[in-house]
């Protein structure tokens, strides 16, 4: 069901994260991005009503659905989400950047600001695949981030309600502001360009399917996105002496998110690898996803036989896996060795899970192994920064004729002037 494999035999190709091969997804979305954009509430009704079964009119959520939302989510739920949302506010606080001032002994001023952007906009999967957790953990940061307007899209059912209530529960108590019921890449447009009922954002975030991640790239320099999602994935580092049936519960744990999901062990124990094998099938046969998860298995799953400990490091680094998790008892020995990883889940009882809901660090990761060069959701993504300058009259004599040569040499006469009139130095 699932390949086991010697390191040294593996391909790069083997190794390599794999997208979605789907090449009509660009054409098509790029029609829906064109025509949303052109035609407005009208375009967007068609798609919805396509796609969706139905198009709210207006499409924003009222402030009595909301409450009638929020009204109908058993108390003990709310307070799970409560608890959650401390645990994110938690973390993410301690990621806010202060502005910052340097001035010079010749009285120049350099700096930097730090200020919110003013609407952002979070897409929250509303179908099959419903992530109330997606909501808490885009909300949190952007509000404290401080952004203004914060808007969250999410596909209506076929009667033109939001099926998941306790999406709208999770939104409220993470401080959304409004919420509309649209969804696919049909919300994205909507959202990058605005509509007569749909405000335009300044910035997109959160995950959805290809044809959202796609329209995100699209609209790309229209607004800002967070980062180009793909499949899910997890890499799990197990030692000889670590339990079989936890380490193929996490990988199932990410094997039934979708088929197109991958889920990688690697230890330095044949004999485990061949009891996770049958710890897999095992416990498989109970999962009521199991379809969903063994399809992931069979197509992406792999389990690698490396050298030692250490030598599954280098072969995480070398995937760059959106979830890393160390199962062994000396985890934080190999944390400073970690180089490509979203987010990183130390010790024996830590499954990813924990990260997905509750611990604090956000959910949104870097996927297809851009862990190499992306970060995970956070504070920063709902901010921006602008540098300022301040030079005297003295202060600019003093650097002026360094400044004008430098122009001169790239080939900016006017760049050069600019300075020169300043200082005595006219050169036109």
């Amino acid at each position: 069901m699932i390949k086991i494999a010697e390191y040294k035999d593996l391909s790069a190709e083997e190794l390599r994260p794999r997208g979605a091969s789907e090449p009509d997804v660009a054409r098509v979305v790029a029609g829906i991005v064109a025509d949303v954009r052109g035609r407005g509430d009208e375009a967007l009704r068609e798609y919805s009503l396509k796609f969706d079964g139905a198009a709210p009119e207006p499409p924003e959520v009222t402030r009595a659905e909301w409450d009638r939302a929020v009204d109908a989510v058993e108390p003990e739920i709310l307070r799970i989400f409560e608890r959650a949302r401390g645990n994110i506010e938690a973390f993410h606080v301690s990621q806010k950047r202060l502005d910052f001032i340097s001035r010079g002994a010749d009285g120049t001023v350099v700096g930097q600001r730090v200020t919110p952007i003013e609407r952002v906009a979070m897409y929250v999967p509303g179908g099959t695949a419903a992530y109330p957790s997606c909501a808490l953990m885009a909300a949190v940061p952007a509000k404290l981030a401080g952004v203004s307007e914060l808007i969250m899209a999410t596909p209506p059912g076929t009667d033109g309600e939001i099926k998941n209530k306790y999406i709208l529960a999770a939104a409220r108590i993470g401080g959304v502001d409004r919420v509309f019921k649209i969804g696919g890449a049909q919300a994205v447009a909507a959202l990058a360009f605005g509509t007569e009922s749909v405000p335009k954002a300044d910035k997109i975030v959160g995950a959805g399917n290809a044809y959202v991640a796609e329209a995100k790239r699209q609209v790309f320099g229209q607004v800002g996105i967070d980062m180009m999602a793909g499949p899910s994935d997890v890499l799990v580092i197990a030692d000889a002496r670590s339990d079989p049936s936890l380490a193929a519960a996490d990988m199932l744990a990410q094997a039934e998110h979708d088929a197109r999901a991958r889920a990688v062990l690697v230890t330095d124990s044949r004999a485990l690898a061949e009891e996770i094998s049958r710890e897999l099938a095992r416990q498989l046969e109970t999962l009521p996803r199991k379809d969903v998860a063994r399809q992931s298995l069979e197509d992406n799953g792999l389990i690698i036989i490396a050298d030692s400990v250490r030598q599954a490091v280098e072969i995480s680094n070398e995937i760059a896996p959106e979830h890393l998790e160390i199962l062994t008892d000396d985890a934080f020995d190999y944390l400073g060795l970690v180089k490509n990883a979203g987010s990183i889940f130390l010790g024996r009882h830590t499954p990813e899970a924990l990260g997905d809901y509750l611990a604090g660090p956000s959910n949104t990761l870097p996927t297809l192994g851009m862990s190499r060069f992306a970060s995970p959701l956070s504070v920063d993504d709902f901010t921006k920064r602008s540098s300022f300058t301040y030079f005297g009259a003295s202060a600019l004599a003093a650097v002026g004729r360094d400044v004008m040569a430098f122009a001169e040499l790239e080939g900016f006469s006017a760049h050069a002037r600019s300075v020169g009139r300043r200082v005595g130095e006219r050169r036109e």
